[in-house]
């Protein structure tokens, strides 16, 4: 499940490239690094929910925010386009 809701996630960034912003490409990069470092630790920890993956990209944003990796306007511009891109991608 981990990787179908990956591929989903993944297709909406490759999806945006053409028309997005710049403020969305650097987001949507940003976000597709920590997506695979999630799906990597999920998967090697047996955990196979979007939730799981959830909160491990939301604990790697927040790792990285408290690093100082994000200005406060970059923090919010990836925390809402990853929560954008996760409420796209589940399941219908």
């Amino acid at each position: 499940m981990i990787a179908e809701f990956e591929t989903r996630i993944l297709t909406l960034i490759d999806d945006m490239v053409e028309s997005a912003s710049d403020d969305e490409l650097f987001a949507s990069g940003y976000l597709r690094g920590h997506l695979t470092v999630a799906v990597a630790e999920a998967e090697e920890n047996g955990e196979h929910t979007a939730e799981a993956l959830k909160i491990r990209v939301q604990d790697g944003l927040d790792k990285a925010i408290r690093a100082g990796e994000l200005s406060p306007r970059d923090q919010l511009l990836v925390q809402g386009m990853w929560e954008n891109l996760y409420q796209a991608s589940l399941p219908q």
